[in-house]
């Protein structure tokens, strides 16, 4: 069955040509043509290119089989473009017939279109395939782009595969790349995952000897896990080392300083939270919970009532999980008086959440000798 033509497909697409046209029409003409193809081709890449149906990319196909008729040749970036289109839909049979139709028409394959075919059978799980590409392309002279390696660590990393991503990894720095942040915490995030910590710090060390400074998320990421294994001096260490030549982050001080409370060194904490103040760098709501809860996790909730205080005195509206850390601690020690003086603070405050309003009637009306007067004054704030 002969396959119908692009124009036959799509009509409104054929060029408009006068009715009869010379000998000294014909360059007019052409250049006509190549101008209409030349629209047809960017239509269908921008189609590509916005994920459309599988429709556009057959539709972009036909216009590239139908150039050569023209006196036109497609080019390498308008197979690579349909190439993706295939691939990005799961498509491995016709994006290998496209690559091995440019390949036929002499088009030598650059990075990105090594990338495109590696990335699409790294979507499919076919990770020995995508290294077999990568292994071609250096055989054949072309050397991978960052977005060569960012695909492949990714895919590595997707597969729980930390061996295979810190080694191009490693690889990828030897030849002075500067991974993203994104893909330098996803290859932290997944050794540290594995209990590899010290082997995510060397790699942070590796980075800052290649000039590749990490940023505050990688630098968050590895406090974490550090924090998480109790090594929060050497979390601390770390970050004294990044705050020399850049300025911590609110996330990142938060992390840390949850760190420390969790660990008990609440002077350290509080040393943190003077020196972000200090740097401009002002505490949110979850810093806040932070130090409320370690001060109440060391029996200490007076000062966590001070917290609470300096917390609305600043504007900070506190969230259920504020006081849900304070009435919990309070209740179990039996400090009736300090439980209603809690809840009196955030009615005060008039700035109380529908979450807030729940916890307190759930955990303190009914549990506490005067419930009935502190239900009735919850009405009158209410309304």
């Amino acid at each position: 069955m002969r396959r119908k033509s692009f124009y036959h497909c799509y009509p409104k697409l054929r060029p408009r040509l006068p009715p009869k046209i010379g000998c000294k029409n014909l360059s007019a003409d052409r250049k006509l043509q190549r101008a209409t193809i030349c629209s047809v081709i960017k239509h269908f890449v921008k189609c590509i290119d916005s994920k459309q149906t599988k429709n556009d990319v057959e539709a972009a196909y036909k216009v590239l089989d139908e150039m050569p008729a023209m006196g036109m040749v497609p080019n390498l970036v308008t197979y690579t473009t349909i190439l993706g289109g295939y691939l990005a839909r799961g498509d491995m049979r016709n994006g290998k017939r496209v690559f091995q139709e440019l390949l036929d028409r002499g088009w030598i394959p650059d990075a990105t279109t090594y990338t495109v075919l590696m990335d699409g059978y790294c979507k499919l799980g076919k990770f020995n395939e995508a290294a077999k590409v990568m292994d071609e392309m250096e055989e054949n002279g072309v050397a991978p782009s960052e977005v060569t390696y960012g695909v492949m660590i990714e895919a590595f990393c997707k597969e729980k595969k930390s061996g295979e991503a810190l080694n191009m990894f490693d690889d990828m720095l030897q030849r002075k790349y500067i991974p993203s942040s994104s893909l330098s915490c996803k290859v932290i995030d997944l050794l540290c995952e594995e209990g590899r910590v010290e082997e995510g710090c060397y790699l942070w060390k590796k980075m800052l000897k290649n000039d590749c400074l990490p940023d505050n998320a990688i630098l968050s990421t590895l406090i974490h896990w550090l924090c998480k294994e109790g090594k929060v001096w050497e979390a601390r260490k770390i970050f004294d080392e990044f705050e020399k030549g850049s300025v911590p982050s609110l996330l990142t001080y938060n992390t840390l300083i949850n760190g420390m409370c969790e660990k008990g060194e609440l002077s350290e904490a509080g040393k943190l939270w003077d020196d972000m103040v200090e740097k401009g760098c002002n505490p949110n709501v979850f810093t806040y919970n932070i130090l409320i809860k370690g001060f109440c996790k060391i029996g200490n909730a007076t000062e966590g009532i001070r917290i609470l205080e300096e917390m609305l005195d600043k504007g900070c509206l506190p969230n259920k999980a504020t006081y849900n850390i304070l009435i919990e601690v309070l209740q179990g020690i039996g400090k009736e008086g300090e439980v209603e003086k809690v809840v009196s603070m955030a009615m005060s405050s008039g700035r109380v959440d529908r979450s807030s309003w729940d916890l307190f009637l759930t955990k303190i009306v009914g549990k506490l000798n005067n419930g009935v007067d502190l239900l009735h004054q919850l009405l009158e704030s209410a309304n």
